[in-house]
């Protein structure tokens, strides 16, 4: 479930780094999401090795919780994006509102 949420996040992110005209740092936000589905792709992986046929049916526990974490690291992703939107400033609007121009 967590790399089902990251892969839908990467990709909606990726869409909206195409379609974009304004300089948004989209593009490290879908990083950001590619990377942790990547990391859920090996882990997803190793858990199969480790489990087998049985990876396949999960508990409902178990995907309430995955859902949880995958919704987490979305919002962590979007908070990373944030702050780092914040400090580059790309517009300069915030260094202007600063500054009191």
């Amino acid at each position: 479930m967590t790399l089902l949420i990251c892969s839908f996040a990467a990709a909606i992110a990726t869409v909206c780094w195409y379609v974009s005209r304004r300089d948004l740092k989209l593009g490290s936000l879908a990083l950001i999401y590619w990377g942790a589905s990547l990391m859920w792709l090996v882990d997803s992986v190793v858990e199969y090795i480790e489990l087998g046929a049985e990876f396949f049916a999960p508990a409902a526990a178990d995907m309430l919780n995955d859902a949880f974490l995958g919704a987490s690291v979305v919002v962590l992703g979007l908070i990373i994006w944030v702050v780092m939107l914040l400090i580059k400033d790309p517009a300069g609007k915030l260094k202007t509102s600063l500054q009191g121009k």
